[in-house]
Order: structure tokens, then C-alpha cells, then sequence
């Protein structure tokens, strides 16, 4: 397989320039700032420029390309693979309540035979990416595997946005099959967040919604944590303390950030569920120990690569952006000494990100990791 690469900034434009018609690309992954993706033609350009490949991605809170992270730009990565094929579909989301639904409209389009692997790219807001999640993987074929992430708009909050080809929306979830015996597909992620505080039980919560803490609102006890400074943040202080969710069953925590609070109702929606009963604790981070998760992760899914000439798609979130602030490259860096030089690195920092664990678990959204999939074709 070969990867090209291409960035755009309003400064300098497109580097290197774009071809006039490459027909050999079979995907093109574009990630890229919401103010540059809405700029006029420049999707209409990349389509130009590949126009055999489907091109797909999202809005970012941030765009990586191999040791580099950029903010307001557009980073294209134009795959061509050796053997294997790529289809694309798409489903629209109809509000948070339909999250499961679509995941399952998503799935049932995708036939069986030799699908390996599902690219997601979703919507950040206004999104359950737990339901997704599983409404996706109970309609694909047994043994196929998910990754990808939920678009981002830097700290903003306010909109995200989706791609397929020509079409751009902030409802729109692209999954992007993966096709062929020939690909060697790996995927794992992990954090770096350290549990603080007491752990306290969920006595309240529906789907990503959670009402009480120990019988306390919410929002109450989130605020008598972060202290005047950063409740007064909020939501965007949220991604600097987010929660470790230990389910009843399930051996490992997953880690939750906060998307919107209701001041009113003393309420907080996270990016996927928090489950009632289960027990949460506060989490926060130094640099060294998020840096040192993004080596995990690449250690994961680097011991068994089939081939150094592959690309990595990174997904971090963006709450780790504004814990590392001018540190943020170095995640990137211990991801790139593990892969080595003759991998392609691209992604993005994300709203959510989407990844089994380790490579014997089934997909599930995370957040606040870098997860790490590396894509290859078997020589």
C-alpha cells in the first residue's frame, strides 16, 4: 500500500500541491478545522483531485499528521492499497434519542463476505456514542472489528461536522469498510488519568444523562470538586476531570467526559452512558503519565504489525490537548518512536474516541485516550 500526504493552511495553501487527478488512491481521509473545512471549494477541491476515491472524514479539535499537530487546517492522507477494497455508507442521526438506531442503519448496510474492519466517523455533539456503538456492531458481520472517533470543534462545543465526498453536515456518520484477506488491521487504546477522590455511586442516571451522585444532584457535587474557577468553566473545564465508570460487568473502567450541563436541572450529559449503580470516581492527569498512555497504545498494536509500510489513525481527545497544551506533540512523538519511520501517521483530537481496548475486546467509546489503529496489507 502507499499514503500521500497533503496539508492546507489559509497561510500557505495546499503542501505539497494537490494532483490534478490521481485515479489510484482507493480512500482519502481528510480531518480539518470547522472554519477551514466550511471554507468555500476546498472540499470540492480534494473530490477533484481523487476522483475514483471515496473521500470522507470530519471536523477536528485538532488535526495530526505524523509528528506534527495542527489547529484550523485540513491534513489529507490518500490511501491506495494493493489488494484490498473499500466501500463507503452512511447513515443520518436523528437527534441523541436515535443513536442506536443509526448505528444499527449504518451496520445492515455493510454485506458480509471479507468486511475486516469499519472506519467510523460520527458527530460529536448531540450523540450517544455508547448506543452508537452498539447499535453498529449488532448489525455487522460476526468477527469485524470498529474503530474511528467523534468529530470535534475545538473547545467550542457548538458544531461539528461530517464528510462523505461533496456532502459536509453535522448529522452525518460515515463508516468507511475495509475489505479484503490481504489486510492486517490493529487497534487498542488507552488513557493515563488517575482516579482521585472517593468513589461515589450512581443513584440516578438515564443513558448518557446522569442526575445524581450518592443522592446528591450532579452537577453539585461535580462543582464542589472543580472549585469556583473551573465550575464556573463549565463544560469545557470538564475535559480537564473527567470520570472513571466501573460497570457491574465489566473488569476494566472506561472514562467519560462531560459534553453539556443543565444548570437548571442540576444535570450532566456525557459523551456515552453512565449506568446506574455503577461506581465513579474523578480523575486528572499529569503530563508524563498521558504521554506515557499514548506509548501503550502504540506498543499494543505494534508488537504484531504485519508490515512497516502501513498508516496509523490516530484519534486523541481533546481534553488531553488542553492538559499537554505545549507538550501536546510529544504524544505523537512516543506514538511514531514505537511504529517507526515507514508508518503514515494522520487523526485527529476528538469529541470521543472509538476502539476495543486491547486487541481481544469488542469496540466501545472512550474518552479521554489516544487509540491507535494501524492499517497494513500482508506482504
Amino acid at each position: 500500500m502507499k499514503v500521500t500526504q497533503f496539508t492546507w493552511s489559509e497561510s500557505q495553501g495546499w503542501s505539497p500541491e494537490l494532483p490534478k487527478s490521481d485515479r489510484n488512491a482507493n480512500l482519502v481521509l481528510i480531518f480539518g478545522g470547522r472554519s477551514a473545512l466550511s471554507r468555500g471549494g476546498l472540499i470540492d477541491e480534494i473530490v477533484g483531485a481523487f476522483p475514483e476515491a471515496p473521500s470522507v472524514g470530519c471536523s477536528t479539535a485538532g488535526e495530526i499528521i505524523n509528528q506534527e499537530v495542527l489547529d484550523d487546517s485540513i491534513v489529507i492522507s490518500a490511501i491506495s492499497f494493493e489488494n484490498a477494497r473499500v466501500k463507503v455508507n452512511v447513515a443520518e442521526l436523528e437527534g441523541g434519542d436515535g443513536s442506536y438506531s443509526a448505528g444499527g442503519r449504518l451496520g445492515e448496510q455493510f454485506e458480509e463476505g471479507d468486511l475486516r474492519h469499519v472506519l467510523v466517523f460520527s458527530p460529536g455533539l448531540d450523540i450517544n456514542g455508547t448506543e452508537l456503538i452498539q447499535g453498529l456492531s449488532e448489525n455487522l458481520p460476526e468477527g469485524v472489528t470498529v474503530s474511528g472517533g467523534l468529530s470535534g470543534d475545538g473547545a467550542s462545543f457548538e458544531k461539528t461536522l461530517v464528510i462523505d465526498r461533496n456532502r459536509i453536515g453535522g448529522n452525518l456518520i460515515v463508516g468507511v469498510g475495509l475489505f479484503g484477506d490481504s489486510l492486517d488491521i490493529r487497534s487498542a487504546s488507552y488513557g493515563g488519568w488517575i482516579p482521585f477522590g472517593p468513589q461515589r455511586k450512581v443513584t440516578k442516571s438515564e443513558g448518557n444523562v446522569l442526575y445524581e451522585l450518592d443522592s446528591r444532584s450532579a452537577l453539585s457535587v461535580y462543582k464542589s470538586y472543580l472549585g469556583k474557577k473551573h465550575a464556573a468553566e463549565l463544560p469545557s473545564s470538564g475535559l480537564l476531570f473527567p470520570l472513571a465508570v466501573e460497570k457491574p460487568d465489566c473488569e476494566e473502567s472506561i472514562v467519560r467526559t462531560i459534553l453539556a450541563v443543565d444548570q437548571e436541572q442540576e444535570t450532566i450529559t456525557f459523551a456515552g452512558d453512565i449506568p446506574q449503580d455503577s461506581v465513579v470516581r474523578l480523575m486528572r492527569a499529569n503530563n508524563d503519565d498521558l504521554i506515557e498512555g499514548a506509548e501503550n497504545a502504540a506498543q499494543a498494536v505494534a508488537s504484531e504489525m504485519a508490515s512497516q509500510n502501513s498508516f496509523a489513525l490516530l484519534v486523541s481527545c481533546v481534553g488531553r490537548k488542553i492538559v499537554l497544551k505545549q507538550r501536546v506533540e510529544e504524544e505523537i512523538e512516543a506514538v511514531r518512536e514505537v511504529l517507526g519511520d515507514g508508518v503514515s501517521i494522520s487523526g485527529f483530537y476528538s469529541y470521543g474516541e472509538l476502539s476495543p481496548i486491547s486487541q481481544e475486546g469488542n469496540c466501545q467509546l472512550h474518552n479521554q485516550t489516544m487509540t491507535v489503529t494501524v492499517i497494513g496489507e500482508k506482504d
